[in-house]
C-alpha cells in the first residue's frame, strides 16, 4: 500500500476479485441458460399456455432481470479495478443512480404490459 493513501487497495486483491467475478459470471450465465430453457419448455406445454400478452410480460421481466444482472456484474468489474475508497464510492453512487432510473423505466413498462395483458384477457 502506498504510504500517502491508506485507503489504496492492493493490486493482488484487485486481481483476485476480478478472477472471482469472472468465475461467478460464468456460473450465473449457465444458471440463466437453464432457467430460460426451463421456462421455454414450461410455456410450450398446453397446461403452461398463458393468456395472450402474458408471455410477452414474462419475457420482458426475464430480460429486465438479465439486464440488471449485467449492470451489477459491470459494477463489480469496475469495483475490482478501483484503486482507492474514493473511486469505490463514486462507482457505487453512479451505479445506484443509473439503476434507480432503470428500475423506474422497467416498472413503468411492466405496468403497461400487465395492463395490456389484462385487457386482452377480458376481451378473449
Amino acid at each position: 500500500m502506498a504510504e500517502n493513501n491508506p485507503f489504496e487497495i492492493p493490486p493482488q486483491i484487485r486481481e483476485l476479485t476480478e478472477k472471482n467475478i469472472e468465475q461467478f459470471r460464468r456460473f450465473y450465465d449457465q444458471w440463466m441458460e437453464g432457467v430460460t430453457s426451463a421456462m421455454s419448455m414450461w410455456s410450450a406445454t398446453p397446461a403452461g399456455q398463458a393468456a395472450p400478452g402474458f408471455d410477452g410480460l414474462r419475457n420482458r421481466a426475464v430480460q429486465f432481470a438479465k439486464d440488471n444482472a449485467d449492470a451489477a456484474f459491470a459494477l463489480a468489474q469496475e469495483l475490482a479495478k478501483a484503486k482507492d475508497l474514493q473511486h469505490l464510492m463514486t462507482l457505487q453512487s453512479q451505479y445506484a443512480e443509473a439503476q434507480m432510473r432503470a428500475f423506474t423505466a422497467q416498472t413503468q413498462e411492466l405496468g403497461h404490459l400487465l395492463t395490456d395483458a389484462m385487457k386482452n384477457m377480458r376481451t378473449s
